[in-house]
């Protein structure tokens, strides 16, 4: 495959997968749309929930489910991975977001 094509063929194959992002909680794989993104913001150092596509920083992505915000949150992983420190109110507010 080369260039987004197989060989011999004038079919364009996905090379994006639709945008699939893997949740940080259960390590499955959604479109990026069905998904609240988690970003540390690269000018400020700010935590935002879901914001838009021009923001630039490091992020995560969970799924809507409780189960798996609870397993992103323990041993801190999302702080891990955001490498930030841990804030106790990060959880309340993705679980009312």
């Amino acid at each position: 495959m080369q260039n987004g094509h197989r060989k011999g063929s004038s079919v364009k194959v996905s090379i994006m997968n639709e945008h699939l992002r893997k949740c940080i909680g259960c390590n499955e794989k959604f479109n990026r749309e069905e998904m609240l993104r988690i970003l540390k913001n690269s000018a400020n150092g700010e935590i935002v929930l879901n914001p838009d596509k021009k923001t630039f920083g490091r992020s995560v992505y969970l799924c809507k489910n409780p189960a798996c915000i609870e397993n992103a949150f323990k041993k801190g992983r999302i702080f891990k991975l955001l490498k930030t420190k841990p804030d106790e109110f990060l959880k309340e507010k993705i679980l009312s977001f």
